[in-house]
């Protein structure tokens, strides 16, 4: 039997799965880790935790499995968009760490864009807009504010590039890592766009000249790395790509016009399109198939299963006692507690806006916001109303993509595991949802992405793996009410959008 590996690096933990070419999961490893946060709003990481992490993740996948390893065929890599990308000196070492995608420093950078540069023309070429999330804007903060750094900077490259070059010594940039830093790549020819960069003063040998397909062979392990690992030297390294997208390719996504979404720590949603739209409140870069002529475009919610991690870290310390006690998941104790309180528990609406807001509000100074609290709410009709949140945010971020035509919606992630949550998704947007019935997370994508770029699967060999669970109807009574409730949800972030702003300069 054959096998192939997939490492994804994410934002708070790196894991690695080891398959078998019929679609078997044997064994698996993940490594946690943190976001430095030195300052509010403040979001980077170290480039060596990502390494230490997906070389621990592999070693002890393979110590798991206990098959030949000679019959790994190869590794795909996918990672956290890594905004930026890794500034490196000269010796490719760390000038300091990454600020990743949910860093929202860039607000001055971002300004003096919106005043100096053509916005038509960077949307037209770039197919963006402008904002702190933008790799290119954080360039630029590092550029303005970090000087001796930024001379330092010989070279930014995504966190699984840079693992990758770690692995096999050769350097390359996949095609949705490239566009994804918006601004500075050409989504028409699908390269760097040299007339952007010169205007904003981002030299072009700061970035990878290999461009490739996320389906394409790097290079090969080299005899220290496949040692230390306890693979075959040699082995094929595949390029990878934005682990969003990856996600979007263990869905069995292969073709244009279907909606899905990943929500985990954020909430990545995502319509694959043949058609050079441009749209300014959406991200777009290549897909990881077909890189040269399918786009992705998709909205991104820096905070969904964040916001329930912190509500129940922060107000569920009786849940967690209780849970532990009768060996049960916490989460499920909320949930319980949550499902008969009606839709839109009863006058409660928030805002998910905990870390500012990407796509497609993109406002940095945006709010966690609870409104309509009363005595008559309890702590379970707070936790429904997190998770209604969430569903609201989809829902806009489905409406930014355009008039959706599809049968359903896909929806994969942690919020999955929730059945209350996966009926509250369906209820918000009137769509039946379908959920894979096993894990469907940017490692399968990778394995995917491995498979067929060393030529032992091809994508129609992997379309029969994916398994949904039943879908999950809408339910009509509800949607009518939650309409309403969506309305609301948007006016009272528009309503209290000016004092938000005002709140971010007091703190």
């Amino acid at each position: 039997m054959m096998y192939l590996l997939g490492t994804d690096i994410g934002t708070s933990g790196t894991k690695t799965i080891l398959m078998d070419v019929a679609g078997n999961l044997i064994a698996q490893d993940l490594q946690e880790y943190g976001v430095l946060t030195p300052k509010p709003l403040w979001a980077e990481q170290w480039a060596d935790v990502w390494l230490e992490a997906s070389k621990n993740s592999i070693k002890n996948t393979i110590k798991k499995a206990n098959i030949d390893v000679n019959q790994i065929k190869g590794i795909a890599i996918s990672g956290l968009y890594g905004g930026s990308g890794i500034p490196l000196d000269k010796e490719m070492q760390q000038v300091r760490p990454c600020m990743i995608w949910m860093d929202r420093r860039a607000d001055k950078e971002t300004e003096w864009v919106k005043q100096h540069i053509d916005l038509a023309k960077l949307q037209r070429i770039t197919f963006n807009g402008v904002d702190p999330y933008y790799g290119y804007t954080k360039m630029l903060w590092l550029k303005n504010n970090e000087p001796e750094n930024w001379g330092k900077t010989a070279l930014f490259l995504p966190p699984n590039s840079y693992v990758i070059y770690k692995l096999t010594n050769e350097i390359a940039i996949d095609y949705s890592s490239a566009g994804n830093i918006g601004g500075i790549f050409d989504m028409n020819q699908r390269v760097w766009s040299e007339e952007m960069m010169a205007e904003l003063g981002i030299p072009l040998d700061k970035m990878p000249q290999k461009i490739v397909e996320s389906t394409d062979i790097v290079g090969y392990l080299t005899a220290e790395i496949a040692d230390e690992l306890g693979l075959p030297v040699d082995l094929p390294v595949i390029a990878g790509g934005i682990d969003c997208g990856a996600a979007s390719i263990g869905l069995g996504i292969f073709e244009p016009n279907i909606f899905s979404a990943t929500v985990g720590t954020s909430m990545c949603c995502a319509l694959i399109s043949e058609k050079p739209a441009q749209n300014q409140d959406l991200i777009i870069w290549p897909y990881l198939y077909d890189a040269k002529r399918l786009n992705y475009y998709f909205a991104g919610a820096n905070t969904a299963g964040a916001i329930i991690k912190w509500f129940k870290e922060t107000l569920c310390q009786w849940e967690e006692e209780f849970a532990k006690a009768h060996q049960r998941n916490v989460y499920d104790v909320l949930n319980e507690q949550a499902k008969d309180i009606p839709a839109g528990s009863q006058g409660l609406l928030v805002l998910p806006y905990f870390m500012g807001e990407r796509s497609p509000i993109w406002d940095s100074h945006a709010k966690g916001t609870i409104v309509g609290l009363s005595l008559t709410h309890t702590k379970a009709h707070l936790f429904r109303a997190f998770m209604e949140a969430v569903a609201y945010s989809f829902r806009q971020a489905m409406e930014a993509t355009g008039d959706y035509q599809g049968e359903h919606i896909i929806i994969a992630g942690g919020a999955t595991k929730s059945k209350l949550w996966r009926q509250i998704f369906a209820d918000v947007t009137g769509y039946p949802v379908l959920c894979p019935r096993n894990d469907a997370e940017a490692n399968l994508g990778d394995v995917i992405l491995a498979g067929v770029g060393t030529g032992v699967l091809t994508f129609s060999d992997v379309k029969k793996w994916q398994v949904f669970d039943e879908k999950v109807m809408p339910n009509p009574q509800a949607h009518e009410i939650y309409n309403q409730y969506y309305e609301l949800y948007k006016s009272i972030y528009q309503n209290l959008k000016t004092d938000m702003a005002k709140l971010s300069t007091l703190v």
